[in-house]
């Protein structure tokens, strides 16, 4: 795994996705060597650098101009760049014309969630797995609805992380962002 403070960041991009989370996330996936990942909202790329270290190829999407320019500084400097394409638009329009999925994650959605699971539903290769990450209540209940009516048995996992910080007087824990990962396996 690789350390958040290693990553390029941007105060106008959201991420990385928290060390914890994305290890959570690469658990949960059960990535392959042989697998085609695709990351909707990429931000700054830490899961896409994670899953390109371990699947076959990864299709990076998010249509921030700066976030697709960060990304791609990550992608150079874990040296994953190779695996990896990355593409600057929205995630209902481009994966529409993406095939052979093996997993998806929704990370961002710009409010075409539904729209978007409905079309990964029909890309995604069989016992192909989705993961949606979500830290608005509105998301997980959208998310896990729509997976319901496509046929998926959705399972979620709320994610409250803490580390401490070393005082004078004791620990005081620090809370990250509390996330959910919402996931699906394609029967």
């Amino acid at each position: 795994m690789i350390n958040d403070d290693d990553f390029i960041k941007s105060c106008d991009v959201p991420g990385p996705t928290k060390e914890n989370i994305r290890a959570i996330l690469l658990y949960k996936s059960m990535v392959q060597k042989e697998d085609i990942v695709v990351d909707i909202g990429c931000g700054t790329g830490g899961i896409s650098v994670e899953f390109a270290k371990r699947a076959k190829k990864v299709i990076a999407i998010d249509k921030n101009p700066e976030a697709i320019s960060i990304t791609r500084q990550n992608l150079k400097k874990f040296n994953v760049s190779e695996k990896v394409q990355l593409i600057e638009d929205d995630g209902l329009s481009t994966i529409k014309n993406i095939d052979n999925i093996d997993i998806a994650i929704v990370g961002g959605s710009g409010n075409d969630l539904e729209e978007i699971l409905e079309v990964i539903h029909n890309k995604l290769n069989p016992n192909g797995r989705i993961f949606i990450t979500a830290i608005l209540l509105d998301t997980k209940v959208q998310g896990i609805n729509k997976l319901k009516s496509l046929g998926y048995n959705p399972k979620l996992v709320e994610i409250n992380i803490s580390n401490g910080r070393i005082l004078d007087r004791g620990v005081m824990m620090i809370s990250e962002n509390p996330i959910a990962i919402i996931s699906a396996k394609k029967r």
